[in-house]
């Protein structure tokens, strides 16, 4: 029997390699395709062919697709099922998407010589990650498929405390990761840059993959975190 498929999309700014942990892990259940893309070059709506049709292709003949995301990266899954219909999709998890956008996004594009900045650090997909209503994570809408959503808590640096509403990982606010029709939603105490590489947020995708929801009932053997925890907590709020 031909194993199931989970494509890896990365986020802004950064290579496949950013999601080499992830991809080691899930080797062992799955058959992993983990491409890079050029994301600061385009913009979102040529990004979403650019990385999911050759993935796709890849994995024609596995039974079910299962979906990983970073960041951007799944704005850029959005984009795509927005047009095109994948006909054996399975479950989907995002780590920090702007869903709802980034409040950084609006702050740099205010600033006439911090928008320069930004748009040549980020080019134009960059660009499209405001929280405005036609910014691109707003206009795309609700989501219907099975969706988990991990969000962090963790910044070092406190100045962004007075750009970002509520708690947030540095990049994005834990309400702004939300997106009506998510299946699941779970905040840990981990940081937008690195939070694919913790043991314990893997953990978490593996589970949801393969039950459609995070594991509250164990922890992880690779964490000392308790689902119990205040820091490590199922949001109320399911957005359905």
């Amino acid at each position: 029997m031909k194993k199931s498929a989970v494509i890896l999309l990365h986020g802004l700014g950064r290579t496949k390699f950013s999601l080499f942990k992830i991809a080691k892990a899930l080797r062992k259940e799955y058959q992993v395709i983990n491409l890079g893309y050029p994301s600061r070059r385009h913009s979102i709506e040529t990004l979403a062919e650019l990385a999911i049709t050759p993935a796709l292709e890849l994995s024609k003949d596995a039974p079910i697709v299962h979906f990983v995301t970073h960041s951007m990266g799944g704005i850029v899954l959005r984009q795509y099922l927005a047009q095109r219909h994948i006909r054996n999709l399975g479950n989907v998890v995002m780590l920090g998407p702007p869903n709802q956008g980034s409040e950084l996004v609006d702050f740099f594009r205010q600033q006439l010589f911090l928008s320069l900045i930004f748009k040549s650090v980020n080019g134009p997909a960059g660009q499209q990650l405001g929280t405005g209503p036609a910014d691109k994570p707003s206009e795309l809408g609700h989501v219907a498929f099975n969706l988990g959503i991990i969000a962090g808590t963790e910044n070092r640096n406190p100045l962004l405390n007075k750009l970002m509403n509520g708690q947030h990982d540095g990049k994005v606010s834990v309400e702004r990761s939300k997106i009506t029709g998510m299946t699941d939603h779970l905040v840990m105490p981990v940081d937008h840059t690195f939070m694919m590489q913790q043991q314990a947020v893997i953990h978490q995708i593996e589970h949801f993959l393969s039950h459609t929801q995070f594991d509250r009932n164990t922890t992880s053997p690779h964490d000392a975190w308790s689902p119990q925890s205040k820091y490590y907590h199922r949001t109320d709020d399911k957005s359905r």
